[in-house]
């Protein structure tokens, strides 16, 4: 109870809050969608670069998230705004499972499906956004799915470099030692990422059915 007396006292603070997490998580997941789809394309279609790029993904996934942010800090253009940096460091966390689900989705379409395709006189382009994207959409989905609770969770720790969201109240309350202070961000964080979860999922599943 006293948890949510404090939030109900502080709810002014906690949406603002709220909305800079939505707004980090929203944009580096339109982000790296619009980086990951591309590259999960490329790879499905040529082979040969699927390792470098899935290992550079990997790599970038294996880093800390605060000693990522420490890399990129010194960046001049970065550096001079904690809201990019976190907007990129986010965009590089979700990056992995997109285009690793773009890639399985684009390789598990059917090949006689394609070979239909090209039979009715579909060019490589038409097949690739007439076929082999729209059967993919629930697996590329996903991807987008784990990439939104990832980036839901790391923007927690963007707090810690002055990006704002849900993080300041844990970083506050762990220097006051407050327990009440830490749920107050811990907890509307979990549900965001609970809500992505459930929400994306759905839309996967429609999609999927359809």
């Amino acid at each position: 109870m006293n948890v949510v007396r404090f939030m109900l006292q502080n709810r002014d603070d906690l949406v603002d809050q709220t909305l800079q997490h939505l707004w980090l998580v929203g944009l580096s997941t339109v982000f790296a969608m619009l980086i990951g789809v591309p590259l999960g394309i490329a790879i499905a279609h040529r082979p040969r670069l699927n390792k470098p790029v899935l290992a550079s993904a990997n790599i970038i996934q294996t880093i800390p998230s605060l000693a990522l942010f420490g890399f990129l800090l010194p960046v001049p253009w970065l550096g001079a705004r904690s809201d990019r940096l976190a907007i990129l460091a986010l965009t590089l966390y979700a990056l992995l499972p997109i285009i690793r689900n773009t890639y399985t989705g684009i390789c598990g379409v059917d090949p006689a499906v394609l070979e239909a395709g090209r039979g009715m006189g579909l060019t490589e382009s038409q097949l690739l956004f007439q076929v082999e994207l729209p059967l993919a959409v629930s697996v590329i989905l996903s991807g987008v799915r784990v990439a939104v609770v990832i980036s839901v969770g790391v923007a927690t720790i963007a707090a810690a470099i002055g990006a704002g969201g849900l993080g300041g109240f844990i970083f506050r309350g762990l220097s006051m030692v407050d327990n009440r202070v830490i749920l107050a961000g811990a907890i509307p964080a979990a549900i965001l990422a609970l809500l992505a979860d459930i929400g994306v999922g759905w839309l996967e599943k429609r999609l999927r059915t359809r």
